[in-house]
């Protein structure tokens, strides 16, 4: 589900930029429609109901944010447009393109999992996962690689057991130092983790494992692992802070980072306000507008265990900590809130979802299996399946089996309702697998009840895909949209934006008739002075009258214990937040300013006016702005292809029925 999340997200995210229609607000639902629901309008004879125009226009009515778009008129046509690309999209076999059918299949296996669930499983699962949140574990463990197929693995097991006796008796580090190799033996700390940072089988040892001590040899697809437990403690919860960072790199060569944030760290210590010294001084431009505040994290949430264990380390709401270093800059953080974990009620979704997309999904799918046997009136045949007891010879192991002339290939096998399929379709299923047992060996009672378990829960799995669309109508709906989506998304890439690509000439040309809407703001080259105290700032300004270096005016106004003043330069947009809104755009010394809760003064050494940017400048920007406009002509040529025709009786009834 998250591969599918991500993916949809990126179309949306190309569409925005590109086409500047919402996505998703055009997926017509519906199934047949019957006499009572009449037909609004139909592109190209394909008819789309009242019903199905109320629904999406429902659906998208707090999305949007265009204003035009909620008024039903302006709607409308962008619906007509979305119908009319889907009509030239077929007409132009988009929907019959191997590329297409790959990825859509690939997006509807993805949002099948998330149909096919067990409740009772579910809850039990939330329940556990929830229990788990309490805690965080510090563990470490020892890992041997093996085939996740392989079969023969009691000598692995048995010499996990042997290292788990080496733990205890000898302690965990001297066991690392003799054993990793960091191919086929690990041995590793892996700090603290909570509930879904593993996958599930090591996460179940690892909780279930008392501290201080070493559980059995248990098996995950990565190989056969023994955990040692060091530390357990409660939940911290989530914490939400403020920071301001001063980044590794930074385009001032005259900043160190280390000694900036020492700088900033002494003018909080003397009083100056966090989030005023983050918006004047915080690289992190995300945040700095709001002076440095984040969003709420849990423990693993971040790939900074640096920042997490500062962030939870203070303690009450005010709090900030000292500078400290992480992979990215340099940070002070302030802690705004701590919340402890929280109820069930309020995690349920959050923690459904997870569990959606873990591995613990095994245990729901096996029970969804025996679920689906009873809906679905499978029946199977014992004597068929015990036939190929007999079939099988040694040669499945060496991928090389085939069936003898003398096979009852249609001998009946398993029935799923009104689908059949005989012993050749599991003879051929089984001629798929056998590349599993390449150089194996293993009874083929047991082998062939593994795959026949296999075997059975694919049909079963299959059989509801193909009916899932008639069952559940919320399933069916979302499919529309990815179907629709990605055909929408291939159309407009290869007909509108690599077009507006490839077309340079036409580009340029659009360009220089759009010249003006490409504008470089008013800026300025300048020193910005900041400090506490005005009369510091006066100094400042007499300095920098006499042309006195910024480096010598540092050592004149800031002692060793005290920072009274920062100094920033390089170029400034007016709309930047360091710059005093009712600055006075003049070369030479400022007059002194109060902004950001705190004094500026300003060495202007240029006013850069507003100017034409150049198209190498403007190409970005342009590039979006001449791809909508290639989209607005072919929309024209796309209504004088199609014949549209809206019924305006009905049209007035849903005008008349949303405005009730």
């Amino acid at each position: 589900m998250l591969f599918l999340l991500h993916q949809l997200s990126n179309i949306i995210m190309n569409l925005s930029i590109y086409s500047k229609i919402i996505f998703l607000s055009f997926v017509y639902f519906g199934f047949a429609q019957n006499s009572q629901d009449p037909i609004l309008f139909s592109v190209n004879e394909t008819p789309i109901s009242k019903s199905e125009f109320k629904r999406v226009y429902s659906k998208n009515l707090d999305l949007v944010k265009d204003e035009s778009q909620k008024d039903i008129d302006n709607y409308l046509e962008l619906y007509i447009n979305y119908q009319l690309k889907l009509a030239e999209a077929k007409a132009l076999g988009y929907d019959k393109d191997p590329k297409y059918l790959r990825e859509f299949k690939s997006y509807k296996n993805q949002l099948l999992k998330s149909y096919i669930n067990d409740n009772e499983v579910t809850d039990k699962l939330v329940l556990e996962a929830y229990n788990r949140m309490q805690y965080e574990v510090n563990a470490s463990h020892v890992l041997i690689r093996i085939d996740e197929n392989s079969l023969d693995t009691l000598d692995v097991y048995n010499k996990l057991m042997t290292i788990k006796s080496r733990i205890v008796n000898e302690g965990f580090e001297k066991v690392k130092k003799e054993l990793h190799d960091g191919r086929t033996v690990f041995v590793e700390d892996l700090g603290y983790f909570s509930v879904f940072r593993m996958v599930y089988p090591f996460e179940s040892a690892a909780y279930n494992t008392p501290v201080g001590e070493t559980s059995d040899p248990f098996r995950t697809r990565f190989g056969y692992h023994v955990v040692f437990v060091n530390e357990k403690r409660a939940s911290r919860g989530e914490v939400k802070v403020a920071h301001i960072m001063v980044a590794n790199t930074q385009k001032d060569s005259t900043i160190v980072p280390k000694v900036r944030i020492q700088e900033i760290y002494k003018k909080i210590l003397d009083g100056d306000k966090f989030d005023n010294l983050a918006k004047q001084f915080s690289d992190d431009k995300s945040t700095a507008s709001r002076g440095g505040e984040l969003k709420p994290f849990k423990t693993g949430q971040l790939s900074v265990p640096e920042f997490e264990n500062q962030s939870f380390n203070l303690i009450n709401p005010g709090d900030i900590s000292e500078p400290f270093s992480t992979r990215i800059g340099w940070h002070i953080v302030k802690l705004i809130e701590k919340k402890p974990l929280g109820s069930i009620e309020d995690l349920k979704k959050e923690i459904e979802e997870k569990i959606k997309k873990d591995s613990r999904s095994q245990v729901i799918n096996k029970t969804i299996t025996s679920d689906l046997k009873q809906k679905y009136e499978v029946t199977d045949n014992e004597k068929a399946l015990s036939y190929f007891d007999s079939v099988l010879d040694s040669t499945y192991f060496s991928n090389t089996w085939e069936t003898k002339p003398d096979f009852n290939a249609q001998m009946p096998f398993l029935s799923i309702k009104e689908v059949s399929y005989d012993a050749k379709d599991f003879a051929d299923y089984l001629k798929t697998r056998a590349r599993y047992y390449t150089n194996k060996s293993m009874d083929f009672k047991v082998l062939i009840s593994r795959e026949y378990e296999y075997f059975l829960k694919n049909k079963l799995f299959k059989y509801r895909e193909d009916h899932l669309e008639m069952e559940n109508i919320e399933y069916a709906n979302i499919l529309k949209e990815y179907r629709e989506g990605l055909l929408l998304f291939d159309l407009m890439e290869k007909e509108i934006w690599n077009k507006a690509v490839q077309d340079s000439i036409g580009f340029k040309t659009f360009f220089e008739d759009h010249k003006s809407s490409y504008m470089w703001e008013d800026r300025v080259e300048a020193i910005i002075v900041t400090g506490n105290n005005k009369k510091d700032l006066k100094k400042v300004a007499n300095y920098l009258k006499s042309g006195i270096s910024d480096d010598f005016i540092k050592k004149q106004i800031n002692t060793d214990d005290k920072q009274n003043i920062i100094v920033s330069k390089g170029e400034f947009n007016l709309s930047d937040s360091s710059l005093p809104s009712n600055l006075i755009l003049s070369e030479g010394v400022s007059e002194i300013y109060k902004h950001n809760g705190t004094y500026h003064v300003l060495d202007i050494k240029k006013v850069l006016n507003a100017t034409e940017k150049t198209f190498d400048e403007a190409k970005g920007l342009a590039t979006g702005d001449y791809q909508s406009f290639l989209e607005e002509k072919w929309i024209e040529q796309l209504k004088e292809k199609y014949d549209v025709q809206v019924n305006k009786e009905i049209l007035d009834q849903v005008k008349a029925e949303f405005n009730q």
